[in-house]
């Protein structure tokens, strides 16, 4: 809209308007003068009322109204209003950059959270890797610690059942030696002990008795007494008798198989 400093058009109206007024009220008054009207000479009356004689009523135009005038604006509000504006403007502009960089914001922290979870999923991994190749690491040791313990142990087993076989196959050779050596030294035993038996004339012809002796080193009978024996009292004492007669008892040829408790088996010679 045009702003009019000047009140031009409103006194520009006024004037028109009241120039209108005046013109209306000038052509009323010529309409209102008596006109003379020229008779002729035969005179012809009419009766005319006064109403009829009266000038014919001039309607007054209404007047136009009268133009609103417009306020004029005022500067300050006006100025206020633009500020306001230029205010609400850059809020919008401010909050849309805010809402930009919350955005931008929220997309890299998305973009951080999503490259940290795919971190922290691949570290994972890989400690569930090194874990299962550890296990699998101590599994192939223990495995090989196992065979390394059952090989040594099948090892020393073997060698203990050499050993062992070796020590029983001594033993039994021993034995055998020292079962050669003990038969020697019995049978020289029971021929000196049979030597000094004098049997009684109640011997039987089939005599056979146990007879148990103790002795020291050297042979040297202590203690004699007869067992299972199929003699009487007479050949019991006999024997005794003979026992201590061969002492010092004949020692062993191999000491190994000395023995101070001898049991005996006497059968004198026939």
């Amino acid at each position: 809209m045009i702003r009019d400093q000047y009140n031009v058009i409103p006194i520009s109206m006024a004037v028109i308007v009241h120039a209108i007024v005046f013109g209306g009220l000038v052509v009323a008054f010529d309409f209102a003068r008596p006109v003379n009207p020229q008779f002729p000479l035969a005179i012809e009356a009419t009766l005319v009322s006064e109403d009829a004689l009266a000038p014919p009523a001039v309607e007054a135009p209404e007047p136009e109204p009268e133009p609103v005038v417009e306020p004029q604006p005022d500067n300050d509000a006006a100025e206020r209003l633009r500020l306001e504006e230029e205010k609400r403007l850059a809020d919008l502009q401010a909050e849309q950059e805010r809402i930009r960089i919350q955005q931008e914001e929220d997309r890299r922290r998305r973009e951080q959270e999503d490259a940290e979870r795919k971190r922290r999923e691949e570290e994972e991994l890989e400690r569930r890797r090194l874990e299962a190749e550890r296990k699998r690491q101590e599994d192939i040791e223990r495995q090989r610690a196992e065979n390394e313990r059952l090989r040594r142990e099948a090892e020393e087993a073997a060698i203990q059942r050499r050993q062992q076989q070796e020590i029983e196959a001594e033993e039994k050779r021993l034995e055998g030696l020292q079962a050669d050596d003990r038969a020697r030294w019995i049978y020289a035993l029971q021929n000196q002990i049979s030597r000094n038996f004098v049997p009684p004339a109640s011997a039987p012809i089939d005599l056979e008795c146990v007879v148990n002796v103790r002795q020291l080193p050297g042979g040297i009978v202590t203690s004699v007494s007869i067992g299972r024996c199929n003699g009487d009292d007479a050949v019991r004492r006999a024997i005794e008798a003979a026992v201590h007669k061969a002492s010092p008892l004949p020692a062993p040829d191999n000491p190994a198989i000395f023995d101070r408790d001898l049991r005996i088996t006497f059968k004198p010679e026939q």
